[in-house]
């Protein structure tokens, strides 16, 4: 058995911008220490992938085989997952056809290190990975099968913060420099329920005419985030955002719904409803783990913990 291809992706988490970032909005987007391992090494079987997905400590959660040439799924654990799997490989085919074509067996096994239901990008940092492997456009990969604004394949290579736009559906990525002088002041709380994006764009998409004028609010929301020097010039620019998407999904904020007394601001990231919130306190770190755990929330990572480097 020999290996044939090796790669690690990053997970991300979208600070400003989510759902106006699919209408042309400028997004700010980070890269985080978390992500997927993808490793193909020649198989026993000829003629077939035999696929393997682990979780961080290494337990086997999905297991497939599927016949190389026709990517027919030959059995599988799972059928969602097959299936999703088998519409990824297909579109990296469609780019290059000789992708997975050759006689011999290959098997892959893939290794997120952290929890899937975090929704730090399991299907974004796979998308990336197999496109690479597949030297394909990953963008179009994730346009032709799972949908989205892209902005996580951006962050699964990047070696830094980004800016992320849609220009008539071009992906535009550019650089920047990200470090608050307040990091210390900033913590991740995980909500416990792993949200479906596409279930939050469905959401989104009947009210987006009603706020077409909002990207440019966003926009600038996106820059007065990256220039912020202080807390307090921070805070009121994510609280302003939360504002916005608030009135444009008409829901309530997650400050509004878990975190009502607590002493900072309390943003969505991505889909609302689960997946991580962004907090700012001026606590000590001590207090500000007790104040979360005491209202049930037990994943408290600070920035530091999560992001890359």
């Amino acid at each position: 058995m020999s290996t044939l291809f090796t790669t690690r992706a990053s997970g991300k988490l979208l600070l400003t911008g989510e759902y106006f970032v699919l209408d042309g909005a400028v997004a700010l987007a980070v890269p985080v220490r978390f992500g997927q391992t993808l490793r193909a090494t020649t198989g026993q079987e000829p003629g077939t992938l035999v696929w393997n997905s682990t979780d961080q400590d290494g337990q086997t959660w999905f297991q497939g085989t599927f016949d190389t040439k026709s990517l027919d799924i030959v059995t599988e654990t799972n059928a969602a997952t097959a299936q999703t799997l088998q519409a990824i490989l297909s579109a990296c085919r469609q780019q290059n056809p000789g992708f997975l074509t050759g006689s011999q067996g290959v098997e892959v096994t893939t290794q997120n290190d952290f929890p899937r239901e975090w929704g730090l990008g399991s299907s974004s940092t796979l998308i990336a990975a197999l496109a690479l492997w597949a030297n394909v456009d990953p963008y179009h990969v994730l346009f032709d099968t799972l949908g989205g604004s892209g902005y996580d394949i951006a962050c699964a290579y990047a070696d830094g913060p980004l800016l992320y736009q849609l220009k008539k559906t071009q992906p535009m990525v550019q650089r920047v420099d990200f470090q608050p002088p307040f990091a210390e002041n900033i913590y991740f709380v995980y909500l416990g329920k792993k949200q479906n994006s596409r279930e939050g764009i469905s959401r989104y998409r009947p009210r987006a005419d009603a706020f077409k004028t909002t990207a440019a609010e966003i926009c600038r929301l996106t820059e007065r985030c990256l220039m912020a020097t202080t807390l307090p010039e921070f805070e009121q620019v994510i609280q302003q955002h939360e504002s916005i998407v608030s009135r444009a999904l008409d829901l309530p904020t997650v400050k509004s719904q878990f975190f009502e007394d607590f002493p900072g601001a309390v943003k969505s990231l991505g889909a609302w409803g689960g997946d991580f919130v962004l907090a700012t306190s001026r606590l000590p770190e001590t207090e500000t783990r007790a104040y979360f755990r005491e209202k049930g929330f037990e994943t408290v990572l600070s920035w530091g913990e999560m992001m890359r480097g």
